[in-house]
């Protein structure tokens, strides 16, 4: 299907893009790495009058440590996030959940922050953010907001982000040493959308659990906190025993779509398996 009408125009700076998005009344999109938003123009989910690439803004881009968080620049691919050594040591979620996105082609081309403000709920990256308790940089005409993981993802492909506001980058605060971290999906074939996927990271201390979080994605309208897992989980050794709990909280945690090719009660029963094979190779490595 042909794209309907648009005009497409490059800012440079942040101001820029400001000025592009009100000069249309409001009926723009930003484009970064384009993956999802020419997609559905061409399935005419969306029909804006204006696109305003993003994706040449230098402060968009970039990876760094600053003070105890490490920030990674919206416009950061999803091949770098891969590939990138600092986030690798103190964003690994991120890193582990990239080889699962799309096929190499796309993972060239798309940005985490297209990618995270899309909030597609059965996206990976989402899913990580939220179990890193991350924090999201928009900024706006108004001036700068940081907007917790926990409060950005309001529903289907809805977010905090307000008309005009442009997602500049994510912080992730720097974990405390022996940290566990896993993730995990299961998929039709690789590259496939997510039947169901958990992020999940915990503190070990004296082999008791701390500050466990997990979350899951396409199980729900958007990325999901299993607050009853990790209550599970805390201060209590990772254990069979205690990873039992936690699968059998989900019931609890989850309330997933009941599809006739995919039932509600299948979908929870994968989410309970996958859960159990994240937390128990976290388990081998404390």
């Amino acid at each position: 299907m042909k794209l309907p009408s648009f005009e497409y125009l490059r800012a440079r700076s942040l101001a820029e893009a400001w000025a592009l998005h009100s000069d249309a009344g409001g009926d723009a999109v930003y484009l970064s790495g384009g993956h999802s938003v020419v997609p559905s123009m061409a399935l005419r989910l969306q029909a804006p009058s204006r696109l305003i690439d993003i994706s040449q803004i230098a402060e968009l881009h970039g990876v760094e440590l600053q003070d105890q968080t490490l920030r990674i620049g919206a416009m950061t691919r999803h091949a770098e996030v891969l590939a990138n050594p600092l986030i690798a040591r103190h964003a690994p979620l991120l890193s582990r959940a990239a080889p699962h996105v799309a096929h190499p082609a796309i993972r060239n081309r798309g940005t985490i922050g297209g990618n995270l403000a899309l909030a597609d709920p059965a996206s990976e990256f989402p899913a990580a953010v939220l179990a890193m308790r991350a924090e999201l940089e928009v900024m706006g005409p108004e001036g700068q907001r940081m907007i917790a993981a926990d409060d950005f993802f309001l529903d289907l492909y809805e977010t905090a982000l307000i008309p005009g506001e442009v997602l500049t980058a994510i912080h992730v605060p720097l974990p405390p040493e022996g940290r566990l971290f896993g993730f995990d999906e299961i998929a039709r074939r690789r590259g496939d959308y997510a039947m169901v996927g958990v992020a999940a990271q915990a503190d070990v201390s004296d082999g008791v659990v701390s500050d466990a979080s997990v979350t899951l994605f396409s199980v729900g309208v958007a990325p999901t906190r299993a607050t009853a897992a990790q209550d599970a989980l805390e201060g209590a050794p990772l254990s069979s025993d205690s990873i039992a709990r936690a699968q059998a909280a989900l019931a609890t945690d989850l309330d997933p779509p009941d599809d006739p090719g995919f039932p509600a009660e299948r979908r929870l029963q994968l989410a309970r398996v996958l859960l159990g094979r994240v937390l128990t190779r976290m388990e081998a490595v404390q």
